[in-house]
C-alpha cells in the first residue's frame, strides 16, 4: 500500500483538486470565460463527489483527466523510465487509486459549495482561476486552479489547496514510492492496480 505521509485533510483536500483537476474537456462555449468554465466544472466534481463512491470518482476522471500530464508529471525523475506499454496501465492505477481514496475520505470533509472569484489574464501558459471552497461546517479554503488550453477547449493542470499544488504533492507520493522500491516505475504501477 502506499503510505502518503500527507496529512488527512491536506491530502483529501488536494483528491478534491486533483479530482478537480480532471475536469475540463468539454469545448469551450463561445465567449465563455475561465471562470464561468472552472464554474460548471467544479459544479460537475461536486455532483460525482457527492455520489460517495469509487465509481463515481473513476467516471468523472476517466471522462475529463489530462492523464498524461497529470501522471507523467507525478512521475518526476522516474518518468523517462515508464515504458510506452506501461502507460495505460499507469494511468489506470493512478485513476483508481484517487478514486478509491476520494471515496474513503470525501465524506469526512464534505463540500457545500465551490464560488469561482476571479481568473488572471490568460497567457501562453494559461490562466489561474481562483475559488473558495466552502465545507458543510462552513469552514473555507482558497483554492486557486490553473487551466491551460487544449485546442478548443480547457484543461485543469494544477490546483493549489492550502498553499500545495496537487502535482507536486502527488509527485512527491509516487516519486518517494518508486525510490523505496528499487528505482522502476513498475513497483508503483503494481501498488496503483492492487
Amino acid at each position: 500500500m502506499i503510505s502518503t505521509g500527507i496529512p488527512r485533510f491536506c491530502l483529501t483536500a488536494l483528491l478534491f483538486a486533483l479530482t478537480a483537476i480532471s475536469l475540463a474537456p468539454k469545448q469551450v462555449s463561445a465567449g465563455e470565460a475561465p471562470v464561468q468554465y472552472m464554474q460548471r466544472a467544479a459544479n460537475e466534481l461536486l455532483s460525482a463527489a457527492r455520489s460517495g463512491t469509487a465509481y463515481a470518482f473513476a467516471d468523472v476522471l476517466n471522462k475529463h483527466a489530462d492523464q498524461p500530464s497529470i501522471g507523467l508529471y507525478s512521475l518526476g525523475s522516474y518518468a523517462g523510465n515508464l515504458s510506452t506499454g506501461d502507460r495505460q496501465p499507469f494511468y489506470s492505477g493512478m485513476i483508481g487509486f484517487l478514486a478509491r481514496y476520494g471515496a474513503s475520505q470525501a465524506p469526512k470533509y464534505p463540500v457545500r459549495s465551490v464560488t469561482m472569484v476571479s481568473q488572471t489574464k490568460e497567457t501562453r501558459s494559461g490562466v489561474y482561476v481562483d475559488s473558495v471552497v466552502t465545507l458543510n461546517d462552513g469552514t473555507t479554503y482558497d483554492v486557486r486552479w490553473w487551466l491551460i488550453r487544449r485546442g478548443g477547449s480547457y484543461k485543469v493542470g494544477d490546483v493549489s489547496v492550502l498553499g500545495f499544488w496537487g502535482r507536486e504533492q502527488l509527485k512527491r507520493l509516487f516519486e518517494g514510492y518508486i525510490t523505496e522500491n528499487g528505482g522502476n516505475p513498475k513497483a508503483l504501477i503494481v501498488a496503483l492496480n492492487r
